[in-house]
């Protein structure tokens, strides 16, 4: 896909890509309750798309209009007769690990295409084996496909040595169905929007510290109550945008109706760090704060980051672009996940800003780059949405030509539309 520079732009962006994490999470938690859920705004992307034909596989009825999806949890979940495919979803494929593998008695396959295939899950399958879950697969169920025999589980208590909202998640599943009360810890704070919907769903998990990395979780005595829920727009897939106006000189963009919660915000705050113009403007806080982000064209300095990884490692991609457009050098570090997310982030973000020209230095657990002119290039995506879409947006500022956007439609379909909507001109 090829796309020309522009000047400029200035906009107001409502329709950005609704929340990935979230409406995977809402589908999955459905099938905790009893009555009928209803999600409004859900992302109609594969990945998600994908989570929906799970469920419904599982004994779900689900249903949509232009409004909502409808969700109708089955009394019971069953083994479903067909391999359950969660395409490129790393949070699919763990969330149902947590929950499958506490279904007594049943049966289930889950596999992705090539490349989640390829990515590691023994981060969730081991803690889950030595609860009592039976799990199978390539490498010691650390490969998928993976195959599941539902078992009786054992409480637990847990540390985990990586910041991963999915590992977290997975295991608050399995705890559910638990025989007693399990604890579970992580090095530093997660993305936290499981503890925050499944408590408002009525289940009972409990921080323990002021920091909100040590919890408690209590087994399900009864099913979930539904819900009714608006899914805010994604701050990783708005952030694209914020990008774009922060390296086009007298740009300017407003990101309507961004979820706010400050796991997800913390790549907005290093442009801030970087010299860029943001101001926040909260709507409301009933569920998950939400509300807008004003974005304004400022020169970009340099900066290092080697904290709070865990909230932005969706973002870095996006940031590398900004470091390329900032003047000094600027440096990643403790960021050793990137390695094993839809592509090897750090070797394709300096690899293919190498070819755009700018001095990018790989290391085992992040990055540097130099800021200078970037050129044109052709791009190597590696079937990854995030490094597919980050190196279209250094397109706005240099003719750029990216291999494979195909998988930008597993997280943001209308991505390329709202491009246009700002003025560039992309095509084949």
């Amino acid at each position: 896909m090829k796309i020309n520079s522009i000047s400029s732009f200035e906009a107001k962006l409502e329709d950005i890509a609704s929340d990935k994490s979230i409406s995977h999470r809402l589908a999955i938690f459905s099938l905790l309750t009893q009555g009928t859920c209803k999600i409004k705004n859900y992302l109609k992307a594969q990945d998600t798309l994908h989570t929906l034909a799970i469920i419904q596989a599982l004994g779900a009825e689900v249903s949509m209009d232009e409004e909502f999806v409808y969700i109708r949890a089955p009394q019971y979940i069953k083994s479903p007769n067909c391999i359950l495919d969660c395409g490129n979803s790393g949070t699919a494929m763990r969330l149902l690990i947590g929950i499958l593998s506490a279904i007594e008695g049943e049966f289930f396959i889950l596999s992705g295409d090539e490349y989640l295939n390829a990515r590691p899950m023994k981060r969730v399958s081991e803690p889950l084996k030595h609860i009592g879950a039976k799990i199978f697969g390539r490498d010691e169920a650390n490969l998928a496909p993976i195959a599941i025999q539902g078992a009786k589980l054992e409480g637990f208590n847990f540390t985990s040595n990586i910041a991963s909202a999915q590992v977290k998640s997975a295991l608050i599943l399995a705890a559910l169905f638990a025989k007693k009360e399990s604890y579970f810890k992580e090095i530093e704070l997660s993305r936290n929007h499981s503890e925050i919907i499944l408590n408002k769903m009525g289940a009972c998990i409990e921080y323990l510290n002021q920091e909100k990395t040590s919890i408690k979780i209590q087994p399900l005595k009864t099913k979930l109550k539904a819900f009714e829920i608006c899914v805010p727009n994604d701050p990783s897939s708005a952030f694209y945008f914020a990008l774009a106006a922060c390296i086009l000189p007298h740009s300017r963009v407003v990101l309507k109706n961004v979820l706010l919660n400050k796991t997800r915000i913390e790549a907005f705050k290093i442009l801030e760090k970087m010299g860029a113009k943001i101001t926040y403007y909260l709507d409301n806080d009933e569920f998950e704060s939400i509300g807008e982000i004003c974005v304004e064209s400022a020169p970009l300095k340099a900066v290092s980051v080697n904290e709070n990884i865990a909230w932005l490692i969706d973002e870095i991609p996006a940031l590398a672009i900004a470091f390329a457009c900032a003047s000094g050098k600027s440096v990643i570090k403790n960021a050793k996940e990137l390695r094993v997310k839809e592509s090897d982030r750090i070797k394709s973000i300096v690899l293919n800003l190498q070819k755009c020209g700018i001095n990018a230095k790989e290391f085992e657990d992040g990055f540097e780059v130099e800021g200078g002119e970037a050129k044109c290039a052709k791009i190597k995506s590696y079937g990854d949405h995030r490094i597919a879409m980050s190196f279209l947006i250094l397109g706005l500022k240099c003719n750029m030509e990216v291999d494979d956007c195909e998988c930008i439609k597993t997280s943001f379909p209308n991505f390329i539309e709202i491009l246009k909507q700002i003025g560039a001109k992309v095509g084949d």
